[in-house]
């Protein structure tokens, strides 16, 4: 870690925040992203909570920030340790939250140094990729990160409710925080791709700015009991409000959207959302309803050499390839990684170029192996480099599964 910065106003030192630093960090914080003691109190946490709700992330996190000549911190980056589902592989993801610099530190390059030394604790800490909710598209494009996840709304006239279909098993309320939800979610993670393996940690930031309260789960549960899927909602203003619905196969979709239609008498609409990119118009009788789609997390992979080395690729062998990388700031995945297997399907990545080349940058390269786009649409916008041969066999090698992911931190 870099110990100094000679800047125009002064020596600046960057250094680990610790527990000590808690009460600095957290007006840092509320300072960046504008959050109002109404917000707070709404979020359901009284005088004080907040920033105790905040200490397992400097307990648990890598956080590192800038100090100035009197100690105090100006601008900070947290990393949140977690693991997420790529294509039915668990990967360790760095998860990078509040980042943020005081006004008057800005236009110094210190969040720039700051998310290069975070990169190296990530790759220090086998943390193969990292995602974020960007503040600014562009600017973390340009560190790196792209567009991997969606976020879908819609809105659902109450006439427009899917009729009644027959299912075996039944719905029943109960709290958010049920042993079945998690449940549910953890079976769903282990099975969607750039799904988040929720720890308790992960939990506890999915509710940080919602009152966990006066929210509910209905859970699906089949015939024999099992819960296979849940919808977190609440009503408001004669509006059902889906924060977010998991299902584990299609009879726990129909009972649960059984469970939603049943509320037709106390609401005018259904207010949800859905974080991939999977239209809810096509499942429904009457499909003409209002769907916006936004971007939602941005991704990075943090070490090539290692990404692809656990890269679930097909185990029947294809011809070995090699990709050519640019990298702004992490300078260790600069430059060639060949792809080839051995007689067991094991993937092999060297440094050597073998096969045809598969040009790209670090933001193309995370959402085609992410599989945020098709290879064949990002060599059709040119951002991919490759000959047609090569692009129909990464079509065959990389799934075609766009990502799922709807946490927050």
């Amino acid at each position: 870690m870099r110990p100094e910065k000679e800047t125009p106003r002064g020596k600046l030192r960057l250094k680990p925040v610790g527990l000590e630093y808690l009460d600095q960090f957290n007006e840092l914080l509320r300072y960046v992203f504008q959050v109002t003691n109404q917000e707070i109190a709404e979020s359901g946490y009284r005088d004080g909570e907040l920033i105790q709700a905040k200490r397992p992330v400097l307990q648990n996190a890598d956080v590192i920030g800038w100090f100035n000549e009197d100690d105090e911190l100006v601008s900070q980056l947290a990393v949140y340790p977690c693991r997420v589902n790529v294509h039915g592989r668990i990967y360790s993801m760095a998860g990078v939250t509040g980042v943020g610099t005081y006004p008057e530190y800005t236009s110094l390059g210190l969040m720039r140094e700051l998310i290069r030394t975070g990169l190296e604790h990530m790759r220090e800490r086998g943390q193969w990729i990292a995602y974020l909710h960007p503040y600014s598209i562009p600017y973390y494009r340009e560190k790196g990160w792209e567009i991997m996840s969606d976020h879908l709304t819609f809105n659902i006239r109450d006439s427009q409710l899917p009729r009644v279909a027959d299912v075996d098993g039944y719905v029943e309320r109960l709290a958010a925080g049920d042993p079945d939800v998690i449940a549910v979610y953890d079976q769903f993670a282990r099975i969607t791709h750039g799904a988040m393996i929720r720890e308790p940690l992960n939990w506890d930031e999915y509710w940080r700015w919602e009152n966990e309260d006066e929210r509910t789960a209905g859970v699906y549960y089949g015939h024999d009991g099992r819960p296979l899927g849940y919808v977190l909602y609440w009503i408001a203003d004669e509006v059902f409000r889906i924060k977010e619905m998991i299902y584990l196969n299609q009879e726990a979709r129909k009972g649960l959207w059984n469970f939603i239609s049943a509320h037709f008498s106390m609401i005018n609409s259904v207010h949800g959302n859905i974080y991939r990119n999977e239209p809810v118009a096509f499942l429904l009788e009457d499909g003409e309803i209002e769907e916006t789609v936004s971007p939602y997390i941005m991704g990075r992979i943090v070490d090539v050499e290692a990404f692809l080395r656990d890269y679930p690729f097909p185990r029947d062998p294809a011809e070995p390839f090699h990709f050519v990388v640019e990298d702004p700031l992490a300078e260790w995945n600069n430059g060639v990684f060949s792809v080839q297997w051995d007689d067991l399907g094991q993937t092999m990545v060297g440094r050597e170029p073998l096969g045809r080349p598969v040009k790209a940058n670090i933001q193309t390269l995370t959402a085609l192996l992410m599989s945020y786009r098709s290879p064949s649409y990002l060599h059709r916008i040119e951002r991919l480099e490759a000959d047609e041969a090569t692009i129909k066999m990464l079509e065959y090698l990389i799934p075609d599964q766009e990502p799922y992911f709807s946490d927050y931190f």
